[in-house]
């Protein structure tokens, strides 16, 4: 599902260049831009303080403008400055506060900033900076006097201010010391809820879903009726994993605001989320009711309904997508996958090429590959595979990966070692790569690079547990060193106690260390979990050594005839079922 992003992507061009240390910017960059002086009006308010243009003045701005020009940073930064004291305007000391920024004076940047703000108290943007600058110096009095004046100034904005101040905080592991300045705001502010609002975002980001619950109820109290807030409150309660109280809070405030689809989107996400589709095919429903032009909803009703079974709805309803322009992509591709679930080959291939650009352009492309693979029509899969390389450039990795499988699928396992081989020598570190190539290396019974791969895969994620299991099940099978392969499988057994081929993998284990009754309990649960080949004959042998021959073949009739090329099946009817007749 979609969740609300706790950070803007808004990002204040300004702040992001400023702070640090003085270094001079490189001559390749773009320089900042030119100020018009022409456009300078005022009075004479003093003879120290000047709003025409004097000849001086003027020759100092010229003299800077030119610096800029050629790179001369340090030179127009002084024109600036002088300009800015001895001229009222503003734009002055804006020119000098950005180049100093530029050049990463922070001293200057304070100074230019101050000339800045004295001249137009108003300004946001010189506003923002002075907080940036006070907030990364730890300056707490003095952040929260600019925040304060950003609150007054524009309360509308305050959020997307903090927002961006945060994007350019976080950076700096700082996001933590603006939600100290805004505790402090909070004291002067009780009845603004947008401050609790904000602070609930940077606890959440801080990682502590408690504070920000206790926040988001605050501004809820300052605002009962914020919808913006309750949802906000709902997306704590998903991302803390408590889908239960997320989906009554959602539907809390869409009974209180009957007309707000927004709200009734998020609950039904929630409730897809929590497995819940008949209630959140209920809701799209109800959405699409009172707006039947709510191709948003319809498109999301169609996925509830393949979700549950419902080819015919869902086909229905994405035939109907197919007539606005900016659901045909999506509809196509949805009506290829329930083509490709009723075996209609030639129909499914025809609906995923009809998906050329978009976001499902890729995703259809290799279902179409996929499909062919599963056809055995390799070579059309191939060179379909082929002219995706430069199409899509930035799927490199998942397109060799794509053909390390079309090579194993066609038992090609020396060109896709090969392969995988060659893409190691650019991306050693890459874990993908280095599984699939460990298990390329099991057929060529390579063990040595196997292992090695699986454990360079363990070294940076010792908590990898299909690496753990891999490992654990190749020591099984094709070597005695059950005692190390225990410790592979229980680690991954304990991480993933549920995943049917680790339990396969430590039952199998369990039936070579003579534990035959322990092994079966777990192949029982992986088969009726999963029912692939490999279980299936594992689970057949381990009932035959119990001598409960009969239950052995009606497992293995049943598990040959959804897999009838399924070599460890083939494997056990040859050393078991063949030798007993």
């Amino acid at each position: 599902m979609v969740i609300f992003r706790l950070f803007s992507v808004l990002t204040l061009v300004l702040l992001n260049g400023c702070a640090g240390s003085p270094d001079k910017p490189n001559s390749q960059e773009e320089p900042v831009e030119s100020v018009k002086i022409s456009q300078t009006k005022g009075e004479v308010q003093s003879s120290d303080t000047k709003t025409e243009i004097d000849p001086d003045v003027l020759y100092m701005l010229l003299t800077a403008e030119l610096a800029g020009q050629r790179g001369q940073y340090e030179i127009a930064l002084e024109g600036y400055m002088e300009a800015a004291k001895r001229v009222k305007d503003p734009r002055f000391a804006e020119r000098a506060a950005k180049i100093a920024m530029y050049m990463k004076d922070s001293n200057k940047a304070s100074e230019a900033v101050s000339l800045w703000l004295a001249q137009d108290p108003n300004n946001m943007t010189a506003r923002k900076i002075a907080a940036l600058s006070a907030l990364r110096t730890g300056d707490k009095q003095v952040a929260i006097e600019h925040v304060d004046k950003l609150l007054t100034i524009d309360p509308a904005g305050f959020e997307n201010s903090m927002l961006e101040l945060a994007t350019v905080l976080e950076k700096e592991n700082k996001v933590a010391f603006l939600y100290e300045v805004l505790d402090a705001l909070s004291l002067h502010h009780q009845d603004q809820a947008v401050v609790y609002f904000v602070q609930s975002l940077l606890a959440m980001q801080m990682k502590n879903s408690d504070l920000a619950k206790m926040k988001i109820q605050q501004a809820l109290n300052a605002q009962p009726d914020w919808d913006k807030a309750q949802i906000f409150q709902a997306q704590i309660s998903v991302l803390s994993g408590d889908l239960n109280t997320a989906v009554t809070l959602l539907q809390k405030a869409s009974v209180k605001y009957p007309e707000n689809d927004k709200i009734k989107r998020l609950l039904a996400q929630v409730l897809i989320k929590a497995e819940r589709y008949e209630e959140a095919g209920e809701v799209y429903q109800g959405i699409i009711s009172a707006n039947p032009s709510d191709a948003e909803s319809q498109f999301a009703l169609a996925l509830v309904h393949l979700q549950l079974s419902r080819d015919n709805k869902a086909e229905d309803i994405l035939k109907k997508l197919l007539e606005q322009p900016a659901w045909q992509s999506q509809a196509s591709f949805y009506l290829g996958k329930i083509e490709e679930k009723r075996k209609n080959t030639k129909k499914a291939l025809a609906w995923f090429d009809e998906v050329k650009d978009g976001p499902f352009a890729f995703d259809a492309a290799i279902s179409a590959i996929s499909l062919l693979a599963k056809d055995n029509q390799f070579d059309e899969a191939s060179s379909r595979l082929s002219t995706l390389q430069s199409q899509f450039p930035k799927q490199k990795l998942r397109l060799i990966l794509i053909q390390a499988e079309l090579y194993s699928q066609q038992k090609q396992y020396e060109q896709a070692f090969n392969l995988l081989t060659e893409a190691l020598a650019g991306m050693p570190e890459q874990k993908e790569l280095l599984y699939t190539r460990a298990l390329m290396a099991e057929h060529l019974n390579k063990l040595d690079i196997l292992e090695a791969d699986l454990k360079k895969i363990l070294a940076q994620d010792p908590d990898n547990a299909e690496a753990l299991n891999a490992l654990g099940y190749t020591l099984v099978e094709k070597t005695n060193r059950y005692a190390e392969a225990e410790k592979y499988l229980e680690k991954a057994i304990k991480l993933q106690p549920d995943e049917a081929v680790i339990m396969d993998s430590y039952g199998w284990l369990q039936f070579k260390l003579g534990n035959t009754e322990q092994a079966l309990l777990y192949l029982q649960k992986a088969y009726a979990k999963q029912q692939a080949g490999e279980i299936g004959a594992h689970l057949a042998e381990v009932l035959w050594a119990l001598n409960r021959k009969a239950e052995a073949r009606k497992v293995f009739a049943k598990a040959l005839k959804d897999a009838p090329e399924d070599e460890d099946l083939l494997d056990f009817q040859r050393r078991v079922l063949n030798s007993a007749e």
